[in-house]
C-alpha cells in the first residue's frame, strides 16, 4: 500500500521550533519529488516547500531562513525543520510525492499525499 504519513505536528510557541517528519511507505522515494503544503484556517492550500530527487529545494518567500527541508532516502523519509515559528504559520501541514527524477521540484502535480498533521503557534 501506497502511503505518506506525517508526524511532528503540535502547539509550540512563537519563536519555538518544530520538526515535522514525512515516512514513504510501499515505495521507492528515490525518484520522487517531495512537497510540503499547509492550509490554515479559511484558507486556501499553498505550497511551502519542496525538494528534487537530487537535493535542491525551493523555499516559499514567507518561510525563507525559518525553514529547512532534507530527505533520508534511506529511511524514505522526508524532514521539515521549522524555526521562529510565526502564528501565522498555524494550520495543518501534508507532504506530497511526485514521481519526477531529474527537474526541479513543483507545487503541483502530485501522486500521493499523506493526511496532514497540524501544527499550532500561539502563546
Amino acid at each position: 500500500q501506497l502511503q505518506l504519513v506525517e508526524s511532528g505536528g503540535g502547539l509550540v510557541q512563537p519563536g519555538g521550533s518544530l520538526r515535522l517528519s514525512c515516512a514513504a511507505s510501499g515505495f521507492a522515494l528515490d525518484y520522487y519529488a517531495i512537497g510540503w503544503f499547509r492550509q490554515a484556517p479559511g484558507k486556501e492550500r499553498e505550497g511551502v516547500t519542496c525538494i528534487n530527487t537530487s537535493g535542491s529545494t525551493k523555499y516559499a518567500d514567507s518561510v525563507k531562513g525559518r525553514f529547512t527541508i532534507s530527505r533520508d532516502n534511506v529511511r524514505s523519509t522526508v524532514y521539515l525543520q521549522m524555526n521562529s515559528l510565526k502564528p501565522e504559520d498555524t494550520g495543518v501541514y501534508y507532504c506530497a510525492a511526485e514521481y519526477r527524477r531529474g527537474y526541479d521540484c513543483r507545487y503541483y502535480g502530485m501522486d500521493y499525499w499523506g493526511k496532514g498533521t497540524l501544527v499550532t503557534v500561539s502563546s
